[in-house]
């Protein structure tokens, strides 16, 4: 990730803006992409001042819910063929296993696998294309597409641009100890939705590790 912000750091900001919004915006379409480690880095760039902090939110939530609309659309065409296919071209990221969970979240938790899968990495990239195939409602899906993005893309940025600019004021003054409490804060802030969005996945392995016949005894 150091090298990603060395190499943004060296761009002009509108091109770094560019960058932020197409990665995140083609991993949304369901190709695996380092989306995430992009908006990090361009985020503590915004703290030292090298870009700004609200256009890079913006390029992100944009890139992201245009991007699972794009998906959405490709995966209502092409359906559970196209999903084979990605699965043979990305084995690691998209295989049958992947996949498979991807599906029980899905049936499980339904529009909510949408929002809460921003912060994952698997779901980040599954959302649109699968729920373009197994035809999840369209204005259901942009509702919470449009939310999940909006919500991980400005609480990252502004999240890590806050801690960026906290720990170089405290650092100047040598409060170690405010340091500490600013990054426990701002950490704090995202705990909750990413151990949501971590449950997806437990309660997805749970039920496919259930036995078939384990409720019919009750």
């Amino acid at each position: 990730m150091i090298d990603v912000q060395h190499w943004l750091s060296a761009l002009p900001p509108v091109v770094v803006y560019l960058i932020v919004g197409g990665v995140i915006g083609v991993e949304s379409m369901g190709v695996p992409l380092p989306g995430e480690i992009v908006l990090v880095s361009s985020a503590l760039l915004a703290a030292t001042g090298v870009v700004e902090p609200h256009w890079v939110a913006t390029a992100a939530a944009f890139g992201a819910i245009v991007g699972d609309s794009v998906g959405y659309a490709v995966g209502r065409r092409g359906g559970r063929p196209l999903l084979a296919r990605l699965g043979r071209r990305f084995p690691k990221h998209l295989g049958p296993a992947q996949l498979a969970r991807a599906e029980q979240s899905f049936a499980r938790h339904g529009v909510w696998a949408v929002f809460f899968g921003r912060f994952v990495a698997l779901l980040r990239i599954l959302a649109g294309p699968l729920a373009g195939a197994l035809h999840v409602p369209y204005r259901r899906f942009l509702a919470a597409n449009a939310a999940g993005g909006l919500v991980w893309a400005f609480g990252t940025t502004y999240l890590l641009y806050s801690l960026g600019r906290a720990a170089e004021h405290w650092l100047k003054d040598i409060s170690w100890a405010g340091l500490v409490l600013a990054v426990l804060a701002g950490l704090g802030s995202t705990w909750w939705l990413r151990r949501r969005a971590r449950r997806l996945e437990s309660t997805t392995a749970t039920d496919e590790a259930e036995p078939v016949g384990a409720g019919t005894d009750r």
